[in-house]
């Protein structure tokens, strides 16, 4: 939501990512050698996408 040109800080802090993933996200994506799915910017549902999938493939490689 925009007010007169200024930011809800609610809406925007709801929209980031949180420190949990922040930490999470660096530390998955160096575990799984992709250190390009690492990014300080990304919007919370991103970065839960991006935990998501390098989870599971982390999972897959250490399944064999």
């Amino acid at each position: 939501m925009q007010v007169q040109g200024k930011y809800d800080a609610r809406f925007f802090l709801g929209e980031q990512m949180t420190r949990a993933q922040c930490l999470k996200l660096k530390r998955l994506s160096e575990e799984a050698y992709q250190p390009g799915q690492y990014a300080r910017d990304l919007s919370f549902s991103e970065a839960a996408r991006r935990i998501q999938v390098l989870e599971a493939e982390i999972e897959l490689a250490n399944s064999f």
